[in-house]
């Protein structure tokens, strides 16, 4: 018979995110969870092939994906800098083309999320 639910250590790895990560969308309301009877979470397997299937929908393999803010866009040239402040408690500065700069739009102040593949960072909005 196929799983029902998953706790949230394994939800968080199916996804590829921290259990903190997944704490915090569940707060926000970015998936839905269920309790059992001591009070934790389990995950329908219905919501991990979900949010599963929305990462292959996007086209991007990519498993690390910081949300954050831009905090400042520098370019010079063909290529650009964004710097941005994410939700976790780091600082993400990516070095892109400036054709992405204009394409994104990316501008101080709007959210976007630094997926991380590899040595490379990609923004995407």
């Amino acid at each position: 018979m196929p799983r029902q639910t998953y706790t949230a250590a394994e939800a968080a790895r199916r996804l590829g995110i921290s259990i903190d990560t997944l704490r915090r969308w569940d707060r926000d309301g970015l998936i839905r969870t269920e309790r059992d009877s001591s009070n934790r979470r389990l995950v329908p397997a219905t919501e991990v092939e979900r949010l599963r299937a929305e990462d292959s929908a996007r086209g991007i393999s990519a498993r690390n994906r910081f949300v954050g803010t831009v905090t400042e866009v520098k370019t010079d040239g063909l290529m650009a800098q964004v710097e941005l402040v994410v939700t976790e408690p780091a600082r993400v500065v990516a070095l892109v083309t400036r054709d992405a700069v204009d394409d994104l739009g990316l501008k101080p102040g709007m959210s976007v999320t630094a997926i991380v593949k590899s040595t490379s960072v990609m923004v995407e909005h």
